[in-house]
C-alpha cells in the first residue's frame, strides 16, 4: 500500500485528532470481557511492573540516608539513578529480543531473578563505587521488563477494554512509587541498618512473581503467531533463522516509527522523572517537612496518578490516543505553579492533581505503543523505544539537582537548602510543550488489529515455500492492504 506524502501527512494531524465517537462500554462492561486467563496474563504484568517501580524508588526515597552513609553530596547520589536509566536501554534490546523468539515467559522470570540478586546486592554494598555499579548492573536488569509486562497484559485482551487495561498497568509504576512511600517509612532509619532494610525487602516479592508467571503459559498472540511462522516457512530449512530475521525486518522496515517513540519516549521520561525523583528532596530540603509530611504527600500524589493513568486510559478508547495525551499535557502544565511553589499543606492537592495528569497521559502510552508497534517485533520495539527514551531522559534528576544548588535559599541552621521547585517548573513547563507538540505529529492506530502487523511482515521475512500456488501470492497482498487500515498510518 504506497505511503503518503509528508505534507499530506501534515496536513491530517488536525483531522486525526477528532475522536472517532467510538463509545466504549462501561468500565466494568469493558472488563468483563477479559476471560481468567487474560486475568491473569494482566495480574502478572502489573505485579512485575510494579515492583519495577518499587526497586527504583527505593534510590529516589534514600537519598539524603545514601548520601550521608557513604559520604557524599546528594548530587552524587543521583547517579545511581542516572545510570539505572542509562542502561536500561541494554536490558530493553536483549531481553525483547529474547522474548520475541522465545516467548514472554522465561526473559520475564529471568528478569526477575536478576531484581532479586541486585536488590540483595545493594543493600549490601559498603562504598560509594560498589553502589554505581551495583545499581548499574541494575539498571541492565530494570531495563528488560517494561516491553514484556506491556504485551503480556495487551496483547490477548479485548480491543473494548484496551484502554483502561493500559491505564490500569500503566499505574502497576505510581503504585510501585506508592509502596516503596510506605516501606520507606517503616523501614528506613527504623533500625541500626538505616537504609538497607528497605533493599532487602525489595528482593522478596519478586520469588512470588516468579512463581506466579511459571504457573502460566505464553500469551495466544505470540502461540499463533509462532504456528504462523510455522506455516509461512513450510519448506524453509530453519525455523529459528527464520524466527530471528523477523525480528530484523521488522527494525528494518519500521525504524522511523522506533526513531519516533524514541523522541517520544524521552518526553514522557522527562516529565515523570522530572516531577517525581527529586520531588521528595525538594519537600524535605526546600520545605522541610517532617517524614511523615513527605509521606503523606508523596501518597496522595500516588493515589491521584493511579487515578488519573487509569481515567485518561479508559477515556482515551472514546477520544483517541493522541488527543488524550494532549489534553493531559496542558492539564499537568496549567498544575505546574501549585505543584512547585505552594509552601504549605496546599501542596498536597496540587501534588494529588500534577500527577493525576502526568500519570494520565502515561496511562495512555502501553496501548498506544502495543498498537503503533509491529507484531513480529513488538516487544522489541516497546520496550527498547521505552528504555531509549529513558537513557535520552536519565539525567533528569542530576540535572535538576545540579541546577538546584546554584539556588541557595537563605535561612537558619546548618542544612543548606535549595530553590528545587524553581527549577522543576521551568523543566517541567519545557518538558510539556515537547511531548504535547510531537504527540500533535505523530501517529496512532486506535483500535489496531494486533495480529495484521504479522501477517504482513510475514511474507516478507519468508521467501515463497516450494509448491505454493496463486493463493500465497494472494493472501501476500491482502495482508499488506490490511496493514494500513489504521488512524494516522505511517
Amino acid at each position: 500500500m504506497p505511503r503518503m506524502s509528508v505534507g499530506r501527512y501534515l496536513a491530517t494531524r488536525i483531522t486525526t485528532l477528532k475522536p472517532p465517537g467510538h463509545v466504549p462500554p462501561n468500565p466494568l462492561k469493558a472488563l468483563g470481557q477479559l476471560n481468567w486467563q487474560q486475568w491473569q496474563f494482566f495480574l502478572v504484568a502489573f505485579a512485575g511492573w510494579t515492583w519495577d517501580a518499587f526497586d527504583f524508588f527505593t534510590v529516589s526515597l534514600t537519598v539524603t540516608a545514601l548520601a550521608k552513609d557513604f559520604g557524599r553530596t546528594k548530587a552524587d547520589i543521583t547517579w545511581g539513578i542516572t545510570l539505572v536509566l542509562m542502561l536500561r536501554s541494554v536490558g530493553a534490546i536483549t531481553f525483547g529480543l529474547a522474548a520475541d523468539k522465545w516467548g514472554r515467559k522465561w526473559p520475564f522470570v529471568i528478569n526477575n531473578v536478576l531484581f532479586i540478586v541486585l536488590e540483595l546486592g545493594t543493600g549490601f554494598c559498603q562504598t560509594y563505587e560498589q553502589f554505581l555499579a551495583v545499581r548499574a548492573l541494575f539498571g541492565i536488569a530494570m531495563g528488560g521488563i517494561y516491553g514484556n509486562c506491556a504485551s503480556t497484559a495487551l496483547e490477548d485482551a479485548p480491543p473494548e477494554a484496551r484502554g483502561i487495561l493500559s491505564g490500569m498497568l500503566q499505574q502497576g509504576y505510581a503504585f510501585g512509587y506508592l509502596l516503596a512511600t510506605i516501606f520507606a517509612r517503616g523501614l528506613v532509619d527504623t533500625t541500626s541498618h538505616g537504609w538497607r532494610p528497605l533493599f532487602w525487602f525489595g528482593a522478596c516479592p519478586p520469588v512470588l512473581i516468579i512463581i506466579f508467571r511459571l504457573c502460566l503459559p505464553e500469551t495466544q498472540t505470540f502461540l499463533k503467531r509462532q504456528e504462523l511462522k510455522a506455516q509461512r516457512a513450510e519448506g524453509v530449512d530453519d525455523i529459528q533463522k527464520v524466527i530471528m530475521k523477523e525480528a530484523k525486518v521488522g527494525l528494518k522496515k519500521h525504524w522511523p516509527l522506533l526513531i519516533y517513540l524514541v523522541l517520544l519516549m524521552a518526553g514522557f521520561n522527562f516529565m515523570s522523572h522530572g516531577s517525581q525523583d527529586l520531588y521528595p528532596t525538594m519537600l524535605e530540603n526546600q520545605l522541610e517537612f517532617g517524614a511523615n509530611r513527605v509521606t503523606v504527600t508523596q501518597v496522595v500524589a500516588n493515589l491521584g496518578a493511579m487515578f488519573g493513568g487509569t481515567v485518561i486510559g479508559y477515556f482515551s478508547q472514546m477520544f483517541g490516543r493522541r488527543l488524550s495525551i494532549i489534553v493531559a499535557c496542558i492539564g499537568g502544565g496549567a498544575l505546574v505553579y501549585p505543584y512547585c511553589f505552594v509552601r504549605n499543606n496546599g501542596v498536597i492537592g496540587a501534588a494529588f492533581w500534577e500527577q493525576f495528569f502526568v500519570q494520565g497521559a502515561w496511562g495512555v502510552i502501553p496501548i498506544h505503543l502495543v498498537e503503533l508497534a509491529p507484531a513480529g517485533a513488538r516487544t522489541t520495539i516497546v520496550g527498547t523505544a521505552y528504555q531509549l527514551g529513558n537513557l535520552a531522559s536519565s539525567a533528569s534528576s542530576t540535572i535538576e539537582a545540579k541546577m538546584g544548588e546554584r539556588f541557595p535559599l537563605s535561612g537558619s541552621g546548618t542544612t543548606v537548602r535549595y530553590n528545587y521547585g524553581l527549577v522543576m517548573s521551568i523543566f517541567m513547563g519545557c518538558v510539556y510543550v515537547y511531548v504535547i507538540v510531537l504527540t500533535f505529529l505523530g501517529p496512532e492506530k486506535l483500535g489496531r488489529d494486533m495480529s495484521e502487523s504479522t501477517t504482513a511482515d510475514a511474507f516478507e521475512y519468508v521467501e515463497k515455500p516450494r509448491g505454493s500456488g496463486a493463493d500465497w501470492e494472494d493472501e501476500k497482498k491482502v495482508a499488506v492492504e490490511q496493514e494500513g487500515k489504521c488512524v494516522g498510518d505511517v
